[in-house]
């Protein structure tokens, strides 16, 4: 029988707690809120429980399942609220796209209790946001924190490594103490660093002094007109010139045709638009920048870290491919109960990884079997049938 649900706080494990687990046994949409956000607009799809095409143990390895396409998929589960204050905050799951999503997301919000989980969705307030997204040519892994009010994206992208159809992937967050998270998937570190430096959370701590102005002597420009230089006197700038050559009919009469005008023909003596040379312009001193001062506004925050309140764990996405598997979910602060989970996966993963090489290499047997052979094989064989005949 597989595991239920826990939502323990209280729950005393080797050295910390596991604040909610799922790896969605018998009875989880019973532990699980769908959303109703989406129901009158027809665009909500369902989530239904599923081991995907290949798995270990069916029993064991059905996860759920965004099963229709081009729809939103709200789904939330609520546990004891808990602080993750003076420790780690370790948040796991997988997730197996089935198909090329295309355009979409694969990623949990965690965010303090709700009072209605059926109105969950893209207005809910969270505190974290985690997990892959893509849109064409645009993949990334999602870390969003929310600090005091405003969601913040991290200023560079993490990797994105949810490829390959049918296979599963585990991602691991850690949000530390000491202001700094690491992000783990397959096992894999593919990020550590600090909040503070690789979130814009805090105002800067300098700014450039507005009361400081540029000198008005400051060249700021490297290059310079040559003041030696001269447009030579036989520089011709005229890309049109009247034809010399021309002559007025004779029997052209100015009364009837008007003033004769010899035509317009290219200048032979055109040189383009002269411009004075460049050189390097003996007073630049660089760029001038206003001088850096201490922010008045800027204010240090050692806990940038800790949220007051978690309560709800939900998956709140648009995919316009369904198909994607979650399943093994765990919040807890104890790295040991995370890795009991991560086990699950890598075995998991072994049997995926087989049957995935199994059904490629049949694939390209069969298209080998399907492509002609060669001109000249053929040949030879027709060559071969004459013989016998």
């Amino acid at each position: 029988m597989r595991r239920s649900a826990v939502c323990l706080s209280s729950l005393a494990v080797a050295s910390g707690k596991v604040y909610f687990s799922e790896t969605f046994g018998d009875g989880w949409d019973s532990r699980w809120t769908a959303s109703q956000l989406k129901d009158s607009e027809g665009t909500a799809g369902k989530f239904v429980a599923s081991a995907g095409k290949w798995f270990a143990d069916e029993a064991e390895d059905t996860g759920i399942q965004t099963s229709e396409d081009s729809k939103f998929f709200g789904l939330s589960a609520g546990f004891e609220s808990f602080s993750n204050e003076g420790k780690d905050l370790i948040i796991q799951y997988q997730a197996k796209y089935e198909k090329n999503v295309e355009c979409g997301g694969g990623y949990v919000k965690i965010g303090p209790k709700m009072a209605d989980a059926t109105t969950f969705g893209d207005p809910t307030p969270y505190n974290i946001m985690f997990g892959p997204d893509m849109c064409g040519y645009t993949k990334r892994t999602h870390l969003i924190f929310n600090y005091k009010g405003k969601n913040v994206l991290k200023k560079a992208d993490m990797a994105y490594k949810q490829e390959g159809e049918g296979t599963s992937h585990i991602y691991r967050l850690v949000v530390k103490p000491d202001n700094t998270v690491r992000v783990e998937i397959d096992q894999e570190k593919i990020y550590e660093g600090s909040m503070k430096e690789d979130w814009e959370l805090l105002a800067a701590k300098e700014i450039s002094d507005p009361d400081d102005k540029k000198p008005s002597e400051w060249a700021d420009s490297s290059m310079m007109d040559d003041p030696e230089d001269k447009k030579p006197d036989n520089w011709v700038e005229e890309k049109r010139t009247v034809d010399s050559a021309a002559k007025k009919p004779d029997d052209w009469d100015d009364e009837e045709d008007g003033e004769w005008e010899a035509p317009m023909i290219d200048n032979p003596e055109f040189k383009g638009e002269w411009s004075v040379k460049r050189i390097s312009n003996p007073a630049y001193v660089g760029v001038w920048e206003a001088k850096k001062i201490a922010n008045p506004e800027y204010v240090d925050d050692e806990s940038v870290y800790k949220f007051a309140d978690f309560g709800f764990i939900g998956f709140d996405l648009w995919q316009v491919k369904g198909g994607t598997i979650f399943d093994n979910v765990i919040i807890t602060d104890d790295v040991a109960e995370a890795d009991a989970f991560a086990k699950k996966w890598a075995a998991l993963s072994e049997v995926e990884k087989a049957k995935k090489k199994e059904e490629d290499d049949k694939k390209a047997e069969e298209a080998k079997a399907a492509t002609p052979p060669p001109a000249a094989d053929a040949a030879a064989d027709d060559d071969d049938d004459d013989a016998e005949d």
